[in-house]
């Protein structure tokens, strides 16, 4: 398993777009649309899981996810997405490392992350902030990764 974190010019962008769009999770037809329009800061990036030539999963790290502008939290690891045929591998950690690696490198000292899922992000060092309104008015977890 290899874990690329990828920008518009990388070799792998097309690919993972083709991999959202298809995937069994209805956030990854956004993941795509988002990256046709290569709408990303110059520092976000999308983080791929490769196994030989398969896709695996995918996630982003991003100034920003679903929660409303009032909120100065930054930066997100979102998308968060592995495969059904590849889970159980600890992609996701793999995925997140390399995140909070490159956030580490870009000056930040704490990572976030915006989930719905119960018990998966504790066991990766995040700790639960509370429960917040999204910008499509539902409810989400706000966790938090001090690096």
């Amino acid at each position: 398993m290899e874990i690329y974190l990828i920008k518009n010019d990388s070799q792998l962008w097309e690919k993972t777009i083709g991999f959202a769009r298809e995937c069994s999770w209805r956030a990854g037809m956004a993941l795509a649309d988002k990256m046709e329009k290569n709408d990303f800061q110059d520092w976000e990036r999308v983080i791929v899981a490769v196994d030989n030539d398969s896709i695996a999963g995918y996630c982003t790290i991003a100034e920003k996810d679903e929660l409303p502008d009032d909120y100065s939290y930054s930066p997100f690891i979102g998308f968060m997405f592995v495969d059904e045929k590849y889970r159980g591998k600890r992609i996701s950690e793999q995925m997140i490392n390399c995140a909070t690696d490159y956030a580490k490198g870009l000056g930040y000292n704490k990572v976030f992350i915006m989930s719905g899922e119960h018990g998966l992000y504790e066991k990766y060092g995040f700790e639960k902030l509370g429960d917040f309104e999204t910008i499509y008015g539902e409810t989400d977890q706000l966790f938090e990764k001090v690096l």
